[in-house]
């Protein structure tokens, strides 16, 4: 839930600053940043105050447009690259509902994530943004929208897409979903084709 205006959201510190200093050492207005994420000015720049608490979806389109990724918007950047990165419980980050642990190293084309997935989180919620996605479901089942095409899966099962197809993800059982989840992360001029990390369907 977002705190009311003017109140701080303190589940993710020190995001707002380095969502602001990214942008600017870019050379990005709020504007054209905005335009990108499929944010608001006024969104992004609640954002970039604390005022607001970003969701995951905002996360990664926000880490494609600067080039960066979720891990080091969060401040999670390891001492040094390690090729393995070893089994642990999970204590993942919080993002509007949804709960995710880096799988992955920083600074890597693709981009890996352990992704608790809450019964009825986002689940209007249409992305659409260069590169590719994969997921595979570990735990619950989930219901995949791929354009107008609807795909449940259960443990077991993946999808692999072109991240252009307007998409959403959602849980299906009470409990939520738990998954994996990879996507590629793009920093070549073709990240301004973001369209909408914020696109809503109703």
């Amino acid at each position: 839930m977002n705190p009311p205006e003017g109140e701080a959201a303190d589940e993710l510190p020190g995001v707002a600053p380095r969502l602001r200093e990214l942008r600017r050492s870019r050379g990005l207005t709020l504007e054209t940043a905005a335009q990108r994420a499929g944010l608001s000015p006024a969104h992004l720049s609640r954002l970039e105050t604390g005022r607001r608490q970003p969701s995951l979806p905002m996360l990664l389109g926000l880490a494609r447009i600067y080039g960066t990724t979720v891990s080091e918007l969060l401040g999670e950047i390891p001492p040094e690259r390690d090729a393995v990165v070893r089994g642990r419980r999970f204590e993942g980050a919080e993002a509007d509902g949804w709960m995710y642990q880096q799988a992955g190293g920083p600074g890597r084309a693709m981009q890996a994530l352990r992704v608790r997935v809450p019964y009825g989180a986002q689940g209007d919620l249409v992305r659409v943004h260069p590169g590719e996605e994969w997921l595979y479901v570990l735990a619950g089942h989930l219901r995949v929208t791929l354009g107008e095409t609807v795909h449940d899966l259960a443990p077991g099962d993946s999808a692999h897409f072109d991240s252009l197809t307007p998409h959403r993800i959602a849980a299906l059982d009470r409990d939520g979903a738990e998954l994996l989840f990879v996507h590629t992360l793009l920093q070549s001029p073709a990240a301004e084709l973001c369209l909408g990390s914020g696109i809503h369907r109703r």
